[in-house]
């Protein structure tokens, strides 16, 4: 005799309380394995933040009882390129800086460690390829219009030491006039000669003003920036006679910069940098085009 087939009844899963348009969501414990991988990443993560630097304190983060540091990584990795690279670097600034140039070694390292260079401290001003921020004041190194100078020993002192900074007792310094702010010039000579700064510039004119301005150059800009326009690399005032400007050229703009003057400054970097850096950067910035 057989016995009777006892049929089990389907276990009842709790749900979440969560319904959808009848649809409930049931409540299914979380596979075992998860469940202890879960509780792996917790202790490995407790571990971890002991282990390493990660908790950030007032003065500093917790250190970690392995005692590593990628701060300690870099400057370890940078210290293994300067040894590396101690005797070439030590051969560029015993060099002479006219000299760099005609020699192979010596050229090819401190172009390549000066575009490094110039990449990292100086193209937030000038761009990355060197040509100036248009509009802006910083000046396009690519050409050949320079204020103090665009041969090695002139580049290096630029750089050396900086222009109307107040950190460097040797920085380039010039400064022009505020001829409408201080009223050195009345509004009427002001656009007079500004009329003959766009002629000497081969730009559109009043003919009739800019002969009235030539007079009131001068009397008041010649000496500076001579009488044809051609301006003085020692006092670093720019050439006016022709189409490379450094705030624009334009007569609105022309006109604010004789009634209101300019002031760029760029720093010192003797004592940013080392000196192999400054040469190197010297020897890349008058190696794109408009070194002299």
């Amino acid at each position: 005799m057989c016995a009777k087939q006892v049929k089990k009844e389907a276990r009842q899963v709790p749900t979440t309380g969560h319904e959808w348009d009848g649809i409930e969501e049931l409540d299914n414990p979380m596979p075992r394995w998860w469940v202890w991988v879960f509780y792996a990443t917790i202790i490995w993560g407790i571990w971890y933040s002991v282990a390493y630097p990660a908790w950030p304190m007032l003065t500093q983060a917790t250190r970690g009882y392995l005692g590593q540091s990628t701060r300690a990584d870099v400057e370890a990795e940078i210290k293994r390129f300067d040894d590396a690279n101690a005797e070439i670097k030590a051969k560029l600034v015993a060099a002479p800086l006219t000299g760099i140039a005609g020699n192979d070694e010596l050229n090819q390292y401190a172009t390549a460690a000066g575009a490094a260079v110039f990449k990292t401290w100086c193209a937030q001003c000038h761009g990355s390829g060197a040509g100036g921020v248009q509009g802006k004041g910083y000046p396009n190194l690519t050409d050949n219009d320079w204020l103090w100078g665009g041969d090695m020993e002139a580049i290096y002192t630029t750089i050396n030491h900086g222009i109307r900074n107040t950190t460097d007792a040797d920085a380039r310094y010039s400064e022009m006039p505020k001829f409408g702010v201080d009223q050195l010039l009345d509004e009427t000579q002001i656009g007079q000669v500004v009329e003959y700064v766009l002629q000497l510039s081969g730009q559109e004119h009043d003919a009739a003003l800019a002969t009235a301005g030539q007079t009131v150059f001068v009397d008041n800009c010649a000496a500076c920036h001579t009488e044809t326009g051609a301006g003085d690399r020692a006092q670093g005032a720019p050439a006016l006679n022709d189409a490379i400007w450094l705030y624009g050229g334009d007569r609105e703009t022309i006109t604010a910069t004789v009634h209101g003057a300019r002031y760029g400054v760029m720093p010192a970097w003797a004592g940013r940098l080392s000196e192999d850096e400054v040469r190197a950067v010297a020897s890349y910035v008058h190696s794109l085009g408009g070194g002299e």
